[in-house]
């Protein structure tokens, strides 16, 4: 059965570059075969994943033929996945020029990256967008914590997904996860350091 992602991302023109690379074969074999393309389903291991995510890149295109990259956000968690076939997140007030948005309105179809840059994995994702006013049942999409004005709701439905090999990608930590492993540090020197002065005080 062949796979869903390379239903969509192995156009003729891509399968006509990778018979010149000479890599066809080997695609042909791990994600094409017979029948129709499977059903993209999320399962446990991408839905850890994403919800842990602190931010994705998401492409667009615009009615004119563009495409748009943009860069979004938010606290761990930001990123839910609803269901096997759908994820969705908060979108949260920006510079308002609202080009992702005005796209949308034309053609629903996105593409996104995903990357845990201090594990150095990434998911890449197409899918079709909804967008919608934040509303009461959108509660579980919002962090009050997050010093940011949430304006809308982007529902994207699963089409097709795949992990990305790590190769190119830098290693980056987090400052939050390096500020907690610093807090940690110091809290053990400290009581290190207790334990030695009454250890001397003992002593003498």
């Amino acid at each position: 059965m062949p796979n869903a992602y390379a239903d969509i991302a192995f156009t003729p023109a891509v399968r006509a570059q990778q018979v010149a690379d000479g890599s066809r074969q080997a695609f042909a074999r791990a994600f094409e075969g017979s029948g129709p393309p499977e059903q993209a389903a999320l399962g446990a291991h991408e839905t850890e994943f994403i919800e842990a995510c602190r931010s994705l890149f998401m492409a667009t295109v615009s009615e004119t033929g563009w495409p748009y990259v943009q860069h979004r956000g938010g606290p761990p968690g930001f990123v839910r996945v609803v269901d096997p076939h759908t994820l969705a997140f908060a979108d949260y007030a920006g510079n308002r020029q609202l080009v992702s948005v005005g796209n949308l309105a034309g053609s629903d179809r996105v593409a996104l990256i995903l990357v845990d840059f201090t594990a150095r994995r990434r998911l890449k994702l197409y899918g079709h967008a909804a967008v919608r006013p934040l509303g009461s049942r959108d509660a579980p999409f919002v962090d009050l914590a997050y010093r940011a004005r949430p304006q809308r709701v982007v529902t994207i439905g699963v089409a097709a997904f795949d992990w990305n090999c790590p190769q190119h990608l830098p290693q980056r930590l987090e400052a939050d996860d390096v500020d907690q492993a610093i807090a940690r540090r110091d809290a053990r020197i400290a009581e290190l350091e207790a334990r030695v002065a009454a250890l001397k005080a003992a002593a003498a």
